[in-house]
């Protein structure tokens, strides 16, 4: 009997709505503050970056959001994407746990980022907006927002984080080619970017710094241009269940349920994609799924983070959200998951974390770059390495089913391929790679690098 691999939705099922979890969560987050003043911000504030249709998504309680047809249409391109059982890597393993992976890196610019680049391109297109600024780390996010700009027409600036730019060219080459502008952030376009480069001309950059420069073009140009932003706010991690609701129907198609939910995590938008339905299913129908974040030890801000207000970048103009943070001015190492190096983490997700329904882990590069090379001689796929957090993970817990005799159903989101990646493959196949685990010290000095905040607001 043949075995099967695959699991493919037909276009009919291509989900009609995304999911919002603030309508089911047990916990309600804290306000959005003011970065200048510290009160909670207006939607006048917003809407000098922002389109109205995406703050409403940003505040909405409500359960289901409609996917516009134009988006949805636009999603067909490569929606929905498949699910797939590793079945040669639970071989390699020898292990007694199933092994599914959702596969987004079968859309066009290689990775999840193209289902909330595409929606806020059609939402600013509709709103009249004419050009937008973004960052990105890796460059997975500014390629899914650039090709969504060429289909709506919409110019656009990337701020991309300077180490990722020299480490990653091909991802800039593919911006470019699609028609973006892209920048080394820091830069000196930029009162962020020059006030970073005054202080160390070296600066690698960081996603903090990067969004500062973008934020701060958006809300100088005097409503010319607009923001957008890859992860972190609710109506960007609110696109990404578009994942998590075709896995549903996919693990019923493939006769079995997950008892682990796994994504690699660094502003939160491709973890909590997958996760978030499953999350639904687990407070409403009293399920009982793991959900397993998996962040880069370099980066820690779950797992060794503080759960406090902070600045959203470094140059502190972008809203203050609550959050698990390692400090908005920190600067993490130059890892190659360029796309995890961000200080903070998304509000609704830390909210979960905090109250015990996510769970957290960190991992190190070598780890996950070993990891990455398994899954690749084993199922084919080269992943990025961020994706490459959660495959580390996944063969963890398989091996712990190994170990017990137990038969775990382990599925996890392979966010991206790693096609632009292969300098980060180059350096770990030459033993260039180094781990970086963050000293004690510096999560100890992470309350210095936070603003003060009224005490009543943060109740």
């Amino acid at each position: 009997m043949t075995q099967k691999v695959r699991f493919n939705l037909p276009d009919t099922d291509l989900p009609k709505f995304w999911y919002n979890v603030l309508a089911d969560a047990p916990v309600s987050l804290p306000p959005v503050l003011h970065p200048g003043t510290k009160e909670p911000v207006t939607p006048d504030f917003l809407s000098a970056l922002f389109p109205m249709e995406i703050i409403q998504q940003e505040v909405t309680t409500e359960r289901y959001i409609e996917i516009p047809q134009e988006v949805r249409e636009a999603y067909k391109l490569y929606r929905p994407t498949p699910l797939l059982r590793a079945r040669r890597l639970e071989k390699a393993l020898d292990t007694p746990a199933h092994i599914y992976y959702k596969y987004e890196g079968v859309s066009p610019s290689g990775s999840h980022k193209t289902n909330s680049a595409l929606a806020q391109a059609f939402y600013n297109k509709i709103a009249g907006t004419r050009a937008l600024t973004t960052e990105t780390g890796a460059g997975q996010w500014g390629s899914a927002l650039s090709m969504a700009c060429a289909f709506f027409n919409i110019d656009l600036e990337v701020y991309m984080v300077k180490v990722s730019y020299q480490q990653k060219p091909y991802r800039r080459f593919l911006m470019e080619t699609y028609g973006a502008q892209v920048f080394a952030s820091p830069t000196d376009r930029t009162q962020a970017g020059r006030s970073v480069l005054a202080r160390d001309p070296a600066s690698p950059g960081s996603l903090g710094i990067a969004i500062s420069e973008a934020a701060e073009v958006a809300a100088t140009s005097n409503g010319k241009k607009k923001y957008a932003l890859g992860s972190v706010l609710n109506h960007v991690l609110l696109h990404q269940t578009i994942i998590g609701e075709e896995a549903l129907k996919q693990m019923d198609m493939a006769g079995e349920y997950p008892d682990i939910v796994i994504g690699c995590v660094g502003g939160g938008s491709n973890f909590s994609g997958i996760a978030y339905p499953f999350l639904r299913e687990n407070l409403k129908d009293g399920r009982k799924t793991r959900l397993l974040a998996v962040e880069p030890a370099a980066a820690p801000s779950l797992t060794r983070g503080a759960y406090a207000f902070d600045y959203g970048d470094a140059a502190q103009l972008a809203p203050i959200v609550k959050m698990h943070t390692l400090g908005h001015s920190f600067i993490p190492p130059s890892i190659h998951a360029g796309g995890l190096r961000y200080h903070g983490m998304a509000p609704s997700l830390s909210a979960l974390y905090d109250a015990g329904l996510i769970e957290a882990v960190a991992v190190s590069q070598i780890a996950t770059f070993e990891a990455a090379v398994l899954f690749a001689r084993s199922e084919g796929l080269l992943p990025a390495p961020e994706s490459a957090h959660a495959i580390r993970q996944a063969i963890d817990e398989a091996l712990e089913a190994k170990r017990t005799g137990e038969k775990k159903v382990i599925l996890f989101n392979l966010s991206g391929h790693g096609n632009f990646d292969l300098t980060a493959y180059d350096a770990y196949n030459n033993g260039q790679l180094e781990d970086s685990v963050l000293p004690e010290s510096t999560i100890q000095a992470i309350g210095e690098r936070l603003p003060q905040v009224a005490t009543q607001v943060s109740l």
